[in-house]
């Protein structure tokens, strides 16, 4: 895929060090990122601005409302999707300008802060046990109704088979940056986050984790669509998502890549 959008890559640069300062004091495009990106997508705009001297603004939150506002008309001209299924149907809707590109595979851990009585474990036994002892209080995922790194959590706890019984002990983020934030607040015993957000160090140093299974949930194949507004900036961007330097970001945060 990096080698498909590389005449792309270098265009963009072209352009974008040929106009200077000129083109940084033009539009800025806004990148709509899924949470579980926040750290690593930073270190990768950071990175691209100082390669390239453009600029881009991220707009980080959750995957499913952010599909909402694309369909409103938000001004977003790349989408970062963490579950593909919201970039194929906005591209069936006419929304985006392709199908996109799959640029990683997400995974969910198990995370608690390091004062908690719960023990991270892979299968969750742990908090099995401490949910039957009623010794939990509070859990944090993000919502599953429109969150995707929610819906794998969701889909974890249902094959557990303590789904149910959890339910009047769950805290809901609105994606999944504030679920670990709920998570680590010390208020909760842990919660369901996103492996890459649990990887940044400003995440890694206020607890524990353990990564469950993948075969626990269905994959979170996160995918990637310029919007049909998208300007030389976004493409650009874009195509530096694919480039061997934002991947190798990306796999520091834990995401398998889809060649892999």
């Amino acid at each position: 895929m990096y080698f498909e959008r590389r005449p792309i890559l270098a265009a963009a640069l072209a352009f974008g060090l040929a106009l200077g300062p000129a083109w940084a004091q033009g539009d800025v495009p806004v990148v709509a990122a899924a949470s579980d990106l926040q750290f690593a997508v930073e270190e990768i705009v950071a990175a691209f601005k100082a390669e390239t001297g453009m600029a881009v603004r991220l707009s980080v939150g959750s995957t499913g409302n952010f599909a909402r506002q694309i369909r409103q008309g938000a001004p977003f001209q790349i989408f970062m999707a963490a579950d593909e299924q919201f970039i194929t149907d906005l591209h069936s809707e006419g929304l985006t300008r392709d199908a996109g590109d799959l640029y990683a595979l997400g995974r969910i851990v198990v995370m608690v802060p390091h004062e908690s009585a719960l023990t991270p474990d892979p299968e969750l036994e742990n908090l099995a046990r401490m949910l039957a002892s009623g010794q939990i209080t509070r859990f944090a995922i993000a919502n599953p109704e429109h969150a995707p790194y929610g819906m794998r959590a969701r889909e974890a706890l249902m094959l557990k088979g303590i789904w149910d019984d959890l339910q009047p002990f769950m805290v809901l983020g609105e994606n999944v940056s504030q679920a670990a934030q709920f998570a680590l607040s010390g208020n909760a015993e842990g919660g369901i986050i996103a492996y890459s957000l649990a990887l940044a160090p400003q995440v890694a140093s206020q607890g524990s984790y353990a990564l469950i299974p993948e075969d626990w949930h269905e994959p979170l194949r996160q995918r990637m669509a310029l919007l049909n507004t998208a300007g030389p900036v976004a493409e650009a961007f874009y195509a530096y998502m694919m480039a061997p330097a934002a991947r190798e970001i990306m796999e520091r945060y834990g995401f398998v890549l889809p060649e892999e």
